[in-house]
């Protein structure tokens, strides 16, 4: 039997969560205009993990686990304040729905942003947990008496999507200090566990080597209290993974917005499994009286009510605060350090990005890479990692499973904790299994945390077409890109620009994806050469949102002149083009696609009078289509010709056969000719 205290308080939280359950139900009307999930039948086994819990945790809560906020020190009026959208809701400031919480308060557990995307806060809580097993195998201590543990919390319904098994893998693999606690009402939506799983989570986890899962009676208070008493101290003590299993009855809708009224037929048989009475059962055998217990529910009907009046007449956001904690400040708003040192030779574009990655790693020790062949065996494909493992260790270079939405999406947690990831996919055509992370997690983290939760990292893309590399290693994505709001993203055309953006990337605190184009890498292409630097200082940081005149021209009052804009490959093709008429042609190299230096972009364009948009991009619904647009808007009285956009064809893939690749993408002819039609017009 577990001591008095601790069922009091269990009790107290659980009446309180069930209070507020009832008064939403009575106040539909009110509460009903942004949608809201409770807990209810949920509690005993949340109450139970949140009693468990130290500020040095990190808890990766799910939208139904508003007992687990109460059970860490959550106020009703804190949920309530989210509940409907209030200026001051503590996690978001009236940007996300009821219980998606974000906290960073000192005596309380750790709770970073998570979407309610069921299932991907999996991949972000293994990176906390995997940030952690970095920090304790490269000597980087917190001062906690008891290591810290990771929670995430997860339905059992979310357990079959792909990216669960990659935070398994992962978790399993590294053997991370994560609980895995899932909890399992046998119900998707409508659709219930014997349409849509062919086994539960306890069974699916016997299949990843190296994770200890146990199944309970999660609507028990007692059993779950001392099976995770027993399961956290393990985690706390030996650092490896769990799941926790628990079985509960739903006793609430889905959802405020899809009643169980609708498809339910299992109601009566869930109220039988409620985990009130059974508490309540356990209050009456440790000595507490009935008066007791009835004090308790009338304190608690009490407090609820007031929070819940109290929260009504608070404030809501004003139209100005749409517009706060996009992105955190960053430091880097100058160029600086030397940028064209004098030395012997020059360097090429992918070793500038090395030396950068290095002197990082040297100055930083919370700064790591990995992914796929990254490691010390073969130190990327593109050599753009080699020697640093054994320069490192393998817990600082470490190679990844095949898992794109792993390695993107870990940054969130890994971030969280204090590190600085720097990642990469291999090529950018693999970028699509991220796209879920990067969009959902990692970009709207600052937003929805309103501010507190910035994701702190690096995506390193090698991009473009070079050496027939078809299909599947050629692709151009920046259009995919541009359109995810709350990323940075960088493309530079020299080293220079690379190693300084690099640098400038470390250092802020925002996510940022740096396109690399694999056909500058090495200058290998005729005419890249430009792309080859003496390799900056070590201190030569370049910020973002800064674009370069690669090519300057005076404004002339006869002769017919444009500008070029353009990033990538594109400012090679276009100084090579223009090498005979210099003086009619300015070349703007962005340097950065987000964010945009518009006041650049917009100078030149208005100064020459005729512009061409060169991208290695298929043109249709394409960013260089945009750019073209937001130009033609804004400098429409000083054209002299349309906007004119070139790039690749607008076929589905870029084919193998070199005659083909070469038909598809842009070259030195075809924008020579673009330019001249220009010029023309």
């Amino acid at each position: 039997m577990l001591e008095k205290n601790i069922l009091k308080k269990a009790f107290s939280t659980m009446a309180t969560a069930k209070t507020m359950a009832e008064l939403y139900e009575d106040n539909f009307k009110i509460v009903s205009k942004y949608v809201h999930a409770t807990s209810r039948g949920h509690e005993a086994i949340q109450i139970a993990m949140a009693m468990h819990l130290l500020p040095q945790d990190y808890a990766f809560p799910y939208y139904r686990d508003d007992a687990m906020l109460l059970g860490i020190g959550m106020q009703p009026y804190d949920l309530m304040l989210q509940l409907m959208a209030k200026k001051d809701d503590p996690f978001s400031g009236g940007r996300t729905y009821y219980c998606h919480p974000s906290i960073k308060d000192v005596d309380k557990p750790k709770i970073p942003h998570q979407s309610s995307a069921t299932g991907m806060q999996a991949i972000p809580a293994t990176g906390a947990a995997m940030g952690f097993w970095y920090k304790e195998n490269t000597g980087i201590q917190d001062d906690n008496e008891l290591k810290p543990i990771v929670v995430c919390s997860l339905g059992d319904a979310s357990v079959t999507e792909g990216e669960i098994a990659e935070a398994f893998q992962m978790a399993a693999l590294k053997q991370l200090p994560i609980l895995y606690l899932v909890q399992d009402n046998g119900w998707d939506i409508s659709a219930n566990a014997a349409e849509t799983r062919a086994q539960n989570a306890f069974e699916y986890a016997k299949g990843f080597h190296g994770i200890e899962a146990i199944s309970i009676d999660g609507a028990n208070f007692t059993e779950s209290y001392l099976a995770l008493e027993k399961v956290v101290k393990t985690i706390r003590e030996e650092r490896r993974p769990f799941l926790v299993h628990a079985k509960v009855p739903l006793l609430n809708h889905h959802t405020s917005g899809v009643r169980m009224e609708w498809y339910r037929d299992d109601l009566e048989e869930a109220k039988s499994r409620d985990p009130y009475p059974v508490l309540i059962q356990q209050l009456l055998d440790a000595g507490f009286s009935k008066e007791e217990i009835q004090e308790i529910e009338q304190s608690v009907k009490t407090l609820v009510q007031q929070d819940f009046d109290k929260a009504q007449q608070a404030e809501d956001p004003q139209p100005e605060d749409l517009f706060t904690h996009d992105f955190a400040p960053t430091p880097v708003i100058e160029e600086v350090g030397e940028r064209n040192p004098s030395r012997e030779e020059k360097v090429v574009m992918v070793d500038c990005a090395l030396f950068a990655v290095e002197e990082l790693m040297k100055k930083h020790s919370e700064c790591l890479l990995y992914g796929q062949d990254v490691g010390g065996r073969l130190g990327g494909v593109f050599r753009e990692a080699a020697t640093l493992a054994q320069k490192f260790g393998d817990e600082r270079v470490f190679n990844t499973p095949i898992q794109e939405a792993f390695i993107v999406g870990s940054t969130v947690g890994m971030s969280a904790v204090g590190l600085k990831p720097i990642v990469e996919v291999q090529f950018a055509d693999y970028i699509w299994p991220g796209l879920n992370q990067l969009f959902t997690e990692v970009s709207r983290s600052c937003y929805l945390s309103n501010g507190k939760w910035p994701v702190s990292m690096i995506l390193r893309v090698p991009i473009g077409a070079y050496g027939s590399g078809g299909p599947y290693h050629s692709s151009s994505v920046e259009s995919v890109l541009t359109n995810i709001r709350g990323i940075k993203i960088a493309y530079p055309s020299n080293g220079a620009d690379l190693k300084g953006l690099m640098k400038a990337a470390y250092y802020d605190p925002n996510p940022v994806v740096i396109l690399e184009h694999k056909g500058l890498y090495w200058s290998k292409v005729k005419g890249t050469d430009f792309a080859r630097v003496n390799e900056p200082s070590e201190d030569y940081m370049l910020p973002f949102g800064k674009a370069n005149i690669v090519q300057e021209i005076w404004e002339q009052e006869t002769a017919e002149t444009m500008t070029i804009i353009t990033y990538g490959m594109g400012v090679h093709w276009a100084l090579n083009a223009s090498s005979n008429i210099k003086n009619q042609v300015e070349i703007i190299d962005l340097r950065t696609l987000y964010p945009l230096d518009e006041e650049a972009i917009f100078k030149s364009v208005k100064k020459a009078k005729k512009c061409l948009i060169v991208t290695e991009e298929p043109t249709n619904n394409s960013f260089a289509r945009s750019l073209a647009g937001l130009i033609q808007e804004n400098c429409f009285k000083h054209l002299d010709a349309p906007v004119m956009v070139i790039g690749s064809e607008n076929m589905p893939a870029i084919p193998l056969n070199s005659t083909l690749e070469f038909t598809m993408i842009p070259n030195v002819d075809k924008v020579r000719a673009k330019m001249e039609e220009l010029l023309n017009y």
